[in-house]
């Protein structure tokens, strides 16, 4: 598969992560996420908080997700992880009307892809008022439960969005979720932040990589910028 050039001039296809995309960071609504994946493993496995932590953190770190080591170790049927950890409070996201405009002028197809589930997706793009940009979510189930940043993902990402990866451009705050993306011809653009998710580090902070096209710490102006409403975007 052909590399990107980096540009947006052949790109009519729009690939968005969801949390910590979307809206930003400071958000912390993983935190929020994070406390009540700690309580279901907690309770799933009869352990107490402490130890449920450490486990959850070393899932995520051995297997991508914390969902995907309960799935392949203890047998987890993962409707019910999902539904727990997501039921969450997005009233801390702001109301965003400038994002619903640059998306509106953005040309082509929009859709999400991430590891999270398609009723937290709908959620959040509903809070956003966004929902009508967007004619797919491809979730955590539709990927078979494999997580990005794994080339299986992806590859059945692009099977069920129905998109060419050269004419597409994604949208991430891990930039380790952008490696495969670059490697299939897509233009990468990094959200960066340097928030805590997993334990005690953002698991992509530091200099940007050369599988990054652009990087940016807020996707409103960055669309703007693409739109010609702001002078140029800042590239790595």
């Amino acid at each position: 598969m052909a590399k990107s050039s980096g540009g947006f001039d052949h790109v009519d296809a729009w690939v968005f992560d969801l949390d910590n995309t979307l809206y930003p960071s400071e958000c912390d609504l993983f935190a929020q996420i994070d406390i009540r994946m700690s309580e279901f493993v907690a309770r799933f496995l009869d352990v107490d908080l402490q130890e449920a932590r450490r486990i959850q953190k070393q899932y995520y770190y051995d297997h991508g997700t914390t969902l995907s080591g309960l799935m392949k170790l203890h047998g987890l049927t993962p409707d019910e992880f999902l539904d727990y950890v997501h039921d969450i409070d997005l009233s801390p996201v702001p109301p965003n009307p400038q994002l619903n405009s640059e998306l509106d002028e953005l040309p082509g197809r929009k859709v999400v892809f991430t590891n999270g589930s398609k009723t937290h997706a709908e959620n959040v793009l509903s809070h956003l008022n966004i929902t009508h940009h967007f004619d797919a979510i491809i979730d955590i189930a539709a990927s078979s439960f494999i997580p990005k940043p794994q080339p299986e993902a992806f590859q059945l990402f692009l099977d069920q969005a129905a998109l060419d990866p050269t004419r597409a451009a994604m949208f991430d705050d891990l930039h380790s979720n952008l490696v495969e993306a670059k490697n299939l011809g897509m233009t990468t653009v990094w959200l960066k932040t340097h928030r805590d998710w997993s334990n005690g580090r953002h698991p992509d902070g530091g200099d940007t990589p050369s599988h990054v096209d652009h990087a940016t710490d807020d996707l409103t102006v960055f669309l703007g910028q693409l739109n010609g409403r702001r002078p140029g975007y800042r590239s790595r």
